[in-house]
């Protein structure tokens, strides 16, 4: 991005967004902003059919769990998994209802920290949120806060949003809190503070202005998890928005130019992005040979099926990166593979309609899907 786009043109030309919800937005000291969510919705339904995807991660479960228990803001780590586990269904409710006035189903994704560090459970959860996506739905996804540990937790919705805005390969990342992105100091301590509106790059310097955290009111996140999250993003393609949603139309806010945010730039497409990372910073487990057919295909864009493989050498699980080989040996392409070394070998050579007669169920046509493959 040598020249900023406007917000406006950044939100009608991504065609996958995910957004993040901060608590200080939808819990108040009286509950729940139910008209406020309402106009968020009807600005995401719009967006929504207009034909981008939408991925929301949203906070609120512990603060709205608070207020149905009457605990109070507790530090001990069982008050507030206790909090969660009676707020999320609330949440959820709340959600469902704001996006059946738009005859759009939602569904619920609870992840915690190993979901996302696991390939695997990476894997699966990608797979449920690809085909929600392809159903119809919009996914809702939040910290698993009633089982996760203070030890292996992402502890704000920042960084959770970041990394499942990589899952899904979005196009964009939009941060909405009570705050309209960066400044040149804290804008509430300083009335000079200027705001700034793009930046190539989180620096240093940027995380330096940022300082130890702007903070919401009921939140747990502040600027710098923000701008974490933004250089996540930034690292395989996607761009990030942090403005302010405290307006009743916060998206057609940005669509308008109404709202001011900070654009943080993406490096590349999240597409690219993620297939330099396969084939620079995943070691091979495991090799596949192929036969020539297959090995015209791979050239051609297609997936890896069953019935081009021809050996199998390693032992390797779901998800974990595999070497695939022509006849002569030479390495061709590299991917994540979709089952385990155990499963390709009892597959191995079969038509995809006959892997579950083989296994007893199937994991998907495809050994190596496309999306997850890059030709060397």
């Amino acid at each position: 991005m040598s020249v900023a786009p406007t917000t406006e043109e950044l939100v009608r030309q991504a065609k996958r967004i995910t957004v993040k919800i901060g608590s200080s937005l939808l819990v108040e000291r009286e509950g729940l902003r139910r008209d406020w969510l309402a106009g968020l919705v009807e600005d995401l339904a719009a967006i929504r059919s207009g034909g981008a995807q939408l991925v929301i991660v949203s906070s609120g479960a512990v603060a709205l769990g608070r207020k149905r228990l009457g605990l109070s803001r507790s530090a001990r780590l069982d008050v507030k998994q206790a909090a969660a586990a009676a707020g999320q269904p609330l949440l959820m409710e709340s959600w469902a209802a704001a996006f059946a006035r738009h005859d759009v189903p939602v569904a619920q994704l609870l992840l915690t920290f190993g979901d996302t560090e696991s390939r695997r459970r990476w894997l699966n959860a990608r797979a449920t949120i690809e085909t929600l996506i392809a159903k119809g739905a919009v996914p809702i996804v939040n910290e698993n806060d009633s089982v996760a540990t203070e030890e292996l937790r992402f502890g704000d919705n920042d960084r959770l949003s970041a990394r499942v805005a990589q899952m899904v390969r979005s196009d964009l990342l939009v941060l909405l809190s009570d705050v309209d992105g960066l400044y040149s100091a804290n804008p509430r301590a300083r009335a000079e503070a200027q705001h700034i509106p793009f930046a190539e790059k989180v620096t240093a310097e940027l995380m330096d202005l940022a300082g130890p955290a702007h903070g919401e009111s009921v939140g747990s996140g502040g600027m710098r998890t923000k701008l974490d999250a933004a250089r996540i993003a930034a690292s395989f393609g996607c761009a990030t928005l942090i403005a302010n949603g405290t307006g009743e139309h916060p998206v057609r806010a940005l669509l308008d130019g109404s709202a001011r945010a900070t654009l943080i730039a993406g490096q590349g497409s999240p597409a690219s992005a993620y297939k330099q990372w396969i084939a620079a910073a995943l070691a091979p487990t495991g090799k596949l040979a192929v036969d020539g057919g297959a090995a015209e295909a791979l050239g051609n864009g297609r997936s890896l099926l069953a019935a081009g493989i021809r050996g199998i050498n390693g032992e390797f699980g779901r998800g974990e990166c595999v070497s695939v080989v022509n006849a002569e040996g030479r390495e061709i392409a590299r991917g994540l593979i979709s089952y385990s070394a155990d499963e390709t070998r009892a597959i191995a050579g079969l038509r995809a309609r006959d892997i579950e007669q083989r296994l007893g169920y199937n994991r998907g046509d495809a050994v190596i899907h496309r999306n997850d493959l890059v030709l060397l």
